[in-house]
């Protein structure tokens, strides 16, 4: 926002980015504001449609609120809160996350005093946010780790500004060690199936449907699972001791058959399990099963009719055991 030329909405829809030079790897969401003009403050349903997914896919969530609203009932960011805290309640078990309050233009009262202010406020709406019957006695701290920092005005004490926020960017390296940001974090999607699993759950938001996330993070496991055995099924159909082995057998009997094959499909299960080490540990087993019954079907169709082949055409037929 240009200050000399007015003010206006600033960020508009979703924006999603990787956050540069911050180990480990974390993307940065921006929502368009709540309380912005451009849509009319009848228009909420993309609002908590915004609130919603971001509440499914963060760990953190950053809520800007003006230092003066601290203990106003009518603060710009209270409907925010009330529409944060309904959502999450709609989710089918909690999912710790940090919901992080960055205070602006902080005042000289102490944050020592504001902090609990905030905090009484946060638990009031809390209290008051009609729940489902499953979570009626459900503590905020079982869904929220609550966290408030303070940043000074930027237009009046714009190099101490920078130096905050400097302060606040290192809270989000190692954010997800024991002690960090993240580091309760629950529910957690592997980045490999971060895209699809995003992009389910906006669908599943966008057409007004009831987000049950432990069903959904089956879902991701097992598309992704399917993925990845279906690759190691491609990469062992052309492995080059796999082809050495089939040519072989096609030649006849061949010695040491059983510990090669076996050496062969575990490289390939091996790399199932670290692919897939992070998924639903249900789905992943389901799948390395699935993985191992498909190979050694495959590739054992193919050994059998080599030997019957060679049986079946030998003047003295010898029984192999």
């Amino acid at each position: 926002m240009d200050a000399y030329r007015g003010r206006s909405q600033t960020t508009k829809g979703i924006w999603i980015a990787r956050c540069v030079g911050i180990e480990p790897f974390t993307i940065a969401m921006d929502l368009e504001g709540t309380d912005g003009r451009e849509r009319g403050e009848d228009d909420t349903a993309f609002e908590k449609q915004s609130a919603l997914f971001a509440l499914a896919i963060a760990d953190i969530v950053l809520i800007n609120m003006w230092c003066h609203d601290i203990g106003r009932e009518q603060a710009a960011n209270k409907p925010l809160l009330k529409t944060v805290f309904q959502v999450m309640t709609r989710l089918f078990s909690p999912r710790k996350t940090t919901l992080l309050f960055v205070i602006r233009d902080k005042t000289k009262t102490p944050l020592e005093y504001l902090e609990p202010i905030l905090r009484e406020d946060v638990q009031k709406i809390w209290d008051a946010v009609a729940k489902s019957e499953a979570h009626k006695s459900t503590p905020l701290s079982d869904f929220f780790n609550v966290k408030v920092i303070a940043l000074s005005s930027y237009e009046e004490k714009e190099e101490q500004f920078k130096e905050e926020v400097a302060q606040l960017r290192q809270q989000f390296f190692h954010s997800i060690s024991p002690g960090g940001l993240a580091g309760d974090r629950r529910g957690v999607v592997p980045a490999s199936g971060f895209s699809f699993s995003a992009q389910q759950i906006w669908k599943i938001i966008k057409e007004n449907k009831d987000l049950d996330l432990p069903a959904h993070k089956v879902m991701v496991a097992t598309v992704r699972c399917e993925e990845i055995a279906a690759e190691k099924l491609r990469k062992l159909s052309s492995d080059k001791d796999w082809l050495e082995l089939l040519e072989a057998v096609q030649a006849g009997p061949a010695s040491g058959f059983g510990k090669k094959l076996s050496s062969i499909l575990e490289t390939y299960l091996s790399e199932y399990d670290m692919e897939a080490i992070y998924f639903d540990e249900g789905v992943r087993n389901a799948k390395r099963q699935q993985l191992e019954t498909k190979a050694l079907d495959v590739r054992l169709t193919v050994l059998f009719n080599t030997f019957y082949y060679y049986l079946a055409n030998s003047p003295q037929p010898t029984c192999i055991f």
